[in-house]
């Protein structure tokens, strides 16, 4: 009998499952890594797959009011002019005087301490000397000698002579103040920051082999959101699709940002997939359609295996909203290193057409063949990041237990407990001995019966508890043993039927193989 191990669960067990399975590699790791870029592996790309597929299948295939596209990746300049992305689409961003280390302005914790100044620091015997300013933040109770060996080590960046040590250097003008919620310092080390500034997150490209390194129509953009292709062909769907108010436009596609400070695994990366609905409505209904589909995004993570008790929903106030929002929500989910978001539903009126009909100087007016009436419509807007997606549900499924092996010795059983439609492989298929002919035959038979519908995984080496182990590790739900019942040695009534294995309750029943596909068939979709 199993039962729960008491512990938390921690990011470095999450990824370290995630790169030793197959789940989640660092792009380019064979040279050292890309940071804030990640390859999905075997079974990370059929997790990932999984739910793009059903977000597709719920978003588009099941409603009759939303239509699917797919656009470039590279994005003209007019366009993210228009949108404001040129413009305005920036982090505030800092650099430590000391280790180079580049810091989101607007995510430096407030700080409490003693801050060490300095107007300089010279070298008698070589006669050099500088006037540089730099500044320490000292903890309470720490002592103030700590801020002076930060300070040699700013300072002796600058010798010219690097054979000479930064501890006979002499520090000049030391000064102390007491501070309360700075931000002006690296928490890391102390060590004072640069001021401010704005920072592009946007990858900039040229188009055209002969572009002209001057020529300003020569340049693009991979796109920061995938929501501005939407914008931009929405006339273009609307015509030829004759569509009506209201109805949305799905798409899902990567977009990329030059993020300042990559974190947290997957969560905050460069390059990131999403998942985004724009949906078209008349203004009088975009604060009830708003609500709606929140409610219909709730339902989704709930049928994906994230419990309605782990989301939380961020009403975001009338300060801290983008200026074109009357109303947004954050469902944010409860990430062992804090809670995050997950996606947006927000209430963006009528900005994004507005401002592309502008731009561009085209109409892009919905003409109303029932009231005889033009109007700009109303956007709401549901925006899933799939790769922030994934890790929930990865973090969700992550589990420890402790159970007994076939010699009733205790060990700590590793298992995902993904929901069957999202997990990678559905069933792993055993025959109990891989040197009985008939066993091995007999589950390949199987294999060929599951596989056009399913992922499987065929698994003949090792003890049988063995093989069930590396599968609940992976979150597999299902486990077919195919054994000497199946085959008749031990009667005519257990012929053609298997034993049918449970991952949560890791009970065991018997099951005909002619009614194998129907039951998992029911489980999975």
């Amino acid at each position: 009998m199993a039962q729960n191990v008491k512990t938390e669960k921690s990011m470095e067990k999450i990824v370290s499952l995630c790169k030793r399975k197959g789940f989640i590699f660092q792009a380019g790791e064979l040279y050292g890594g890309l940071n804030g870029c990640w390859d999905y592996g075997p079974l990370g790309a059929e997790l990932k797959r999984n739910l793009k597929d059903y977000w597709w299948r719920k978003t588009v295939q099941e409603r009759d009011d939303v239509l699917g596209m797919d656009g470039a990746i590279l994005t003209m300049k007019q366009v993210l002019k228009s949108s404001g992305h040129l413009d305005g689409f920036s982090d505030p961003m800092c650099d430590c005087l000391l280790s180079k280390a580049r810091l989101r302005a607007d995510q430096i914790p407030p700080q409490n301490g003693t801050a060490v100044w300095y107007s300089g620091a010279s070298h008698g015997a070589s006669d050099w000397s500088t006037d540089k300013v730099f500044a320490v933040l000292v903890p309470p109770g720490k002592d103030v000698e700590s801020a002076r060996k930060t300070a040699r080590q700013f300072y002796g960046q600058f010798l010219p002579d690097k054979r000479i040590s930064p501890k006979e250097l002499e520090l000049a003008g030391e000064k102390s103040e007491e501070m309360t919620g700075t931000t002006r310092f690296n928490p890391e080390n102390g060590s004072l920051l640069t001021e401010p500034r704005e920072f592009n997150l946007m990858f900039q490209t040229r188009v055209g082999a002969s572009a002209d390194e001057n020529d300003p129509n020569a340049i693009a953009f991979l796109r920061p959101e995938t929501a501005q292709s939407i914008f931009v062909q929405y006339k273009n769907v609307l015509d030829s699709s004759r569509v009506k108010l209201p109805f949305g436009i799905a798409q899902i596609g990567k977009s990329f940002r030059n993020e300042i400070n990559p974190r947290n695994f997957t969560f905050r990366s460069r390059e990131f997939e999403q998942m985004e609905i724009e949906y078209f409505c008349r203004p009088e209904d975009g604060l009830r359609l708003t609500d709606e589909w929140l409610e219909a995004r709730l339902r989704f993570y709930e049928e994906i295996g994230i419990p309605r008790t782990k989301l939380h929903i961020l009403d975001v106030p009338d300060g801290e909203r983008a200026f074109y929002s009357r109303k947004t929500y954050d469902i944010e989910y409860e990430f062992p290193f804090g809670v995050q978001e997950l996606e947006g539903v927000a209430y963006r009126t009528d900005y994004d057409l507005g401002v592309h009909q502008k731009g561009a100087g085209k109409s892009l007016e919905y003409f109303d063949e029932e009231t005889k009436e033009k109007l700009l419509p109303h956007v709401v807007e549901p925006s899933a990041g799939c790769d922030r997606t994934v890790l929930a549900l990865i973090c969700e499924a992550y589990d420890e237990e402790v159970v007994k092996d076939e010699k009733g010795k205790e060990e700590v059983r590793t298992v995902l407990r993904f929901h069957p439609r999202m997990a990678p492989v559905k069933c792993g298929i055993f025959p109990l001995l891989k040197n009985k002919p008939e066993l091995v035959a007999k589950a390949r038979e199987v294999q060929k019966l599951l596989q056009p519908f399913m992922t499987v995984f065929y698994d003949e080496t090792a003890a049988i508890g063995r093989r069930y182990r590396r599968q609940d590790e992976i979150g597999t739900p299902f486990g077919v043993t195919i054994d000497f019942d199946t085959i008749g040695e031990n009667g005519p009534e257990g012929r053609d039927t298997v034993t049918l294995r449970d991952r949560d309750t890791m009970e065991q029943q018997r099951i005909k193989i002619e009614d194998l596909l129907h039951f998992l068939l029911e489980r999975i979709h």
